[in-house]
């Protein structure tokens, strides 16, 4: 018995004359991107990301901060060199006397005596202006520095003002007296008496007789 070849077109590709997908002949897997493998096959992977650090715009980030911190350094220690310039101008702008020049010493205070303390100078300086400018005696000033409604000094230092201090005694009994005459027109007498008094001006009794002598 003979048999009949098939008759029609037959692919090329198959020798076997069978298209694909026929009974009897397997099927040839086909594979598109985003279709799902066929079972057994393994899965697409997607292309991998690059690390940030290999970026284009970390690279660049990462530039600028170091060209940022080399700047910074580099001006600190220019601002620093600047300043120990300045001041080592200013420490030669300010010339050593020469040899044979001579520097004045700084004026010493006058009328202060560093032994003495400073509430005794003052007691001192006190007295001094009551003899000048009111003519008191010397009883007088001291009983104006201890009184408790005048400078209120302790005993001791108006005691040592008053021991101190350069006053002409007879003088200022003089002084006193003239401005009693002038003044309230009083009597020699009654000037001797007011000089003298221990409400008065405490003068003693030599100075109140030099005073009315010399009128």
């Amino acid at each position: 018995m003979t048999t009949t070849p098939p008759t029609g077109p037959q692919d090329q590709s198959n020798p076997y004359g069978a298209p694909y997908g026929a009974p009897g002949q397997p099927m040839q897997p086909t594979q598109q991107f985003g279709q799902p493998a066929p079972y057994g096959a393994p899965a697409p992977q997607e292309p991998k990301k690059k690390p940030f650090y290999k970026r284009v715009w970390f690279i660049i980030l990462a530039v600028l901060v170091v060209i940022g911190i080399i700047a910074t350094a580099t001006g600190g220690s220019d601002d620093d060199k600047d300043s120990s310039d300045a001041a080592s101008s200013n420490n030669n702008s300010v010339s050593a006397p020469e040899a044979g020049e001579q520097v004045d010493a700084p004026a010493a205070e006058a009328g202060s005596d560093d032994s003495v303390p400073a509430d005794f100078q003052s007691a001192l300086r006190k007295a001094e202006r009551y003899s000048e400018s009111s003519h008191m005696s010397q009883n007088g000033i001291y009983n104006q520095l201890t009184s408790e409604y005048g400078d209120q000094f302790l005993p001791e230092e108006a005691q040592y003002a008053v021991d101190t201090m350069t006053a002409d005694w007879n003088n200022n009994a003089l002084e006193k007296a003239r401005d009693y005459q002038d003044t309230m027109d009083m009597s020699p007498e009654g000037i001797r008496d007011q000089l003298t008094s221990e409400y008065g001006e405490k003068f003693t009794q030599e100075e109140a007789d030099y005073a009315i002598a010399n009128l």
